[in-house]
C-alpha cells in the first residue's frame, strides 16, 4: 500500500497538518510518523508566524490509528513498535508544547493513536457521523500515543476504564457528552464550523490565546498553587507587553461624546 505523509501548509497565521493517506483509513504508519514530528517541529521553529494549528484528514476517516499491518508484517515487532510509539510521542509532546491552540477537526474514526491526536488539541470538533474507539484490546495492545495519562482527565476515570477496557465505540453525542469533544456539527457543516472557530481565534491576540492554551493543559498536571503562580507571572508579562499595552488603554480610554449613549437609545 503506498503510504503519503501528512501534509503541512500555512497560510495567514494558520497552520493546516492534514494526515493524508485515506486508502490506509488514515493509519499511522513510521513514515507518517516521523512527517507527524517533522511538521510539528517546523510550526515550532515558525511560531512568531503561527497563530493556530488544525488538525484535518483527507478521505473518510480522521485516522484509524496505528498501522496494524505494517505491526505485523515487521520482523522485530517490539523493536517496530517501540520505534513507533516513540516518533508518535515526540510528535504529540511537541504538539502539546506549541505556543499556540491547537484544533483538530474530526470526520469518520477516531482509533487508537487518532484518540490520542483528539485528546493533544485544545479544541474537537466532530461531525455528527463521527465515532472513537480504543482500538488497542482487539488487537492485544495497550494505549499509547498519551489516551491513557490524558483521557481520564477529559472524560473521567470510570468512562476512561469504560472505553479502554472494553474497546467499545461511542458515537459523537456520547462524546460531546462526555466531554471527548467540544462540539458536534453536521458533516456537511464542519469545515465551516471550523473556519468559524479558527476566524475567531485567529481574531484575537496571538500570545494572549497561546498562554491561555498553554495554562490550560498544564493545570491537571500541576498543584494549583504551582498553576497560581504560573497565571499571575504570565498575566503580569503579557499585561506589560505592547500589544496588550494598547488594548488596556482603548478599553480605558473614556468615551467619547459622541460614544455616549443618547435618551432613546437601545442598551
Amino acid at each position: 500500500m503506498t503510504t503519503t505523509v501528512p501534509l503541512l501548509s500555512v497560510s495567514d497565521g494558520v497552520a493546516t497538518i492534514r494526515l493524508a493517506r485515506p486508502d490506509a483509513g488514515n493509519a499511522v504508519d513510521l513514515p507518517t510518523a516521523i512527517a507527524l514530528r517533522d511538521a510539528v517541529g517546523a510550526i515550532a521553529s515558525a511560531a512568531p508566524h503561527v497563530h493556530i494549528v488544525v488538525l484535518r484528514a483527507a478521505g473518510r476517516l480522521f485516522c484509524a490509528g496505528g498501522d496494524v499491518r505494517a505491526m505485523a508484517a515487521a520482523p522485530e515487532r517490539r523493536a517496530f513498535v517501540a520505534e513507533l510509539a516513540g516518533v508518535l510521542h515526540a510528535a504529540l509532546d511537541a504538539l502539546r508544547a506549541l505556543p499556540v491552540p491547537v484544533v483538530a477537526v474530526v470526520q469518520g474514526a477516531a482509533a487508537g493513536a487518532g484518540v490520542g491526536l483528539v485528546l493533544a488539541s485544545d479544541i474537537v470538533l466532530a461531525a455528527d457521523h463521527a465515532t472513537f474507539v480504543a482500538a488497542y484490546p482487539g488487537v492485544g495492545l495497550s494505549p499509547d500515543c498519551g489516551v491513557s495519562a490524558l483521557l481520564p482527565g477529559a472524560v473521567g476515570a470510570r468512562r476512561a476504564a469504560l472505553f479502554l477496557l472494553t474497546g467499545t465505540p461511542i458515537d459523537a453525542a456520547t462524546a460531546l457528552d462526555w466531554g471527548l469533544v467540544s462540539e458536534v456539527c453536521t458533516a456537511e457543516d464542519l469545515d465551516a464550523r471550523a473556519g468559524e472557530v479558527v476566524a475567531a481565534i485567529a481574531a484575537l491576540p496571538r500570545e494572549a490565546v497561546g498562554e491561555t492554551a498553554r495554562l490550560l493543559r498544564l493545570a491537571g498536571e500541576r498543584p494549583y498553587a504551582v498553576q497560581l503562580a504560573d497565571e499571575a507571572a504570565t498575566i503580569a508579562r503579557l499585561a506589560a507587553g505592547a500589544e496588550a499595552g494598547a488594548l488596556l488603554a482603548a478599553f480605558a480610554a473614556p468615551a467619547r461624546p459622541h460614544d455616549r449613549p443618547t435618551p432613546g437609545d437601545t442598551p
